[in-house]
């Protein structure tokens, strides 16, 4: 699924291609990702224009005329990009958006789980998953402070990380990336994790994905931007996708264990469940 830096990487790169343009039609192949028929959508969104593209967690969101916002969560394997108009979707093209300039907006998910929501702009914070979204990580929004309250939980830091009403936009890659920055175990309760770590690991969250958005995000298995390129942060990647290889620290064969359902990497050595 894509994370923050990869979203945001997706925001930029709509930015540069279709903010000012306008929808002229939409074609939607498959009805459960706006959640209407492709008449309706067509309906709704004929004749907007696209004023600005913006991001909070994992969800874009599209700022359009007529003081609409358009949700847009891309789940598994949503992606968007931007082809001469005319051109014939692929297999996996699920909706295509006529933009004014002869421009056409594709939408691609091979996995359909992707939604989107088209809601009055006031009211996009009510949208599920977005009600209850914790901060961004960064310097500004996720404060020590803030951060001393929220880990009084029991469970394990990973899934209370995972969990975007906590903080927004972390997933699997980077949770297992700055917990192992951090010397954390993905299984410790996150309420006994002490101050002096907790300052490392909100460190971590925020250079982390900073530095990912600046790599263009991370590419394991189908991510590209919007201009169809891969990201680069798989290449500084620590130990996600390293099970079996030696720890970058300290030479330690990386583990690699089922934590709330997710494959999960980590030093036995460095991250010591207390």
């Amino acid at each position: 699924m894509p994370e923050l830096p990869e979203v945001e990487t997706v925001r930029r790169g709509l930015t540069n291609l279709v903010v000012g343009k306008t929808i002229q039609s939409v074609e939607v192949r498959w009805e459960k990702i706006p959640g209407m028929s492709s008449e309706e959508f067509d309906a709704e969104l004929a004749e907007r224009k696209i004023e600005r593209v913006d991001r909070r967690g994992k969800y874009l969101l599209f700022r359009l005329s007529g003081d609409k916002t358009l949700v847009s969560h891309l789940r598994m394997e949503g992606a968007y990009y931007t082809v001469p108009a005319g051109t014939a979707p692929g297999k996996h093209d699920l909706i295509t958006f006529h933009l004014s300039d002869n421009v056409d907006l594709f939408y691609r998910d091979t996995r359909k789980f992707g939604r989107m929501n088209l809601v009055d702009t006031d009211k996009t914070m009510t949208v599920a998953g977005l009600a209850k979204i914790g901060p961004e990580p960064t310097e500004k929004t996720l404060t020590l402070e803030y951060m001393q309250k929220e880990f009084q939980r029991k469970g394990a830091i990973k899934p209370f990380l995972l969990d975007q009403s906590h903080i927004a936009g972390l997933g699997n890659i980077y949770v297992d990336e700055t917990l192992w920055m951090a010397k954390i175990h993905p299984l410790q309760p996150a309420n006994t994790i002490p101050l002096e770590q907790m300052k490392i690991l909100r460190r971590a969250i925020i250079d982390e994905l900073k530095v990912a958005t600046e790599h263009h995000g991370t590419t394991v298995h189908s991510f590209t931007n919007a201009f169809g390129e891969a990201g680069g942060f798989q290449n500084e990647l620590k130990v996600y996708g390293r099970v079996g290889e030696p720890c970058y620290r300290c030479g330690t064969i990386l583990e690699k264990i089922k934590v709330a359902q997710r494959g999960t990497t980590f030093c036995p050595h460095c991250q010591v469940l207390h």
